[in-house]
């Protein structure tokens, strides 16, 4: 049986809610970390006009767009050499093509680049700071904090709501709203951890799950 509850799809509501789920994680600024000056990205993008060496660069983009990043760079290194005002247009010029590339491969779209400084999620600096320190254990106690209150407010609110579930049809759609806002809730969380769920782009197959 599908459902429509309160004008939703099933797979829309799920996705909104882990889009809410993610947004919840990181708790900040939604800015993407790849997209700033001082970002990894244009780190590297820098590195490469510098030293000539474009490996660096090419593990942060898909094989189908590394043809366009090696043209970027070979125009970039000659435009670069015409004077300081040239060489500041080339490398912007580069560094937007690699960070819109990246984005591409993530399955984002390309909004700009970032200025230095800019503000990153929390959950980004967690994972950057577990990477560089070769222990996962504060990333997993920040995550697995946010998940579990998560799922303990939302429990709540769907239990107290169950108590009058059955007072009147005021009541009753009060009960529903919070019921899915729970099971989607931990269906996104289950999917996600199962591997099924795509923070890049959403999955569009509804076949499965709650209905």
């Amino acid at each position: 049986m599908r459902r429509f509850i309160l004008g939703w799809r099933p797979n829309v509501a799920r996705w909104a809610i882990l889009l809410v789920l993610l947004t919840a994680l990181t708790a900040g600024p939604a800015l993407a970390h790849c997209d700033s000056l001082d970002g990894p990205v244009v780190t590297a993008a820098r590195s490469a006009l510098e030293s000539g060496d474009l490996t660096p660069v090419l593990k942060w983009v898909l094989p189908e767009h590394e043809s366009g990043v090696r043209e970027a760079f070979s125009r970039s290194r000659s435009v670069r050499q015409q004077g300081p005002e040239a060489r500041e247009l080339a490398d912007r010029w580069f560094f937007e093509t690699v960070v819109r590339l990246h984005r591409a491969g993530e399955g984002f779209p390309y909004t700009g680049l970032q200025p230095q400084g800019a503000p990153i999620e929390p959950v980004i600096l967690a994972a950057d700071s577990a990477l560089a320190s070769g222990s996962g254990d504060e990333l997993v106690h920040h995550l697995s904090d946010a998940v579990a209150e998560g799922i303990r407010e939302r429990f709540r609110a769907a239990l107290a709501a169950k108590e009058h579930s059955e007072d009147s049809v005021e009541a009753g759609r009060h009960y529903v709203a919070a019921y899915v806002e729970l099971t989607h809730y931990v269906e996104a969380l289950d999917s996600l951890v199962a591997g099924h769920g795509n923070v890049h782009g959403a999955e569009t197959d509804d076949s499965h799950g709650h209905r």
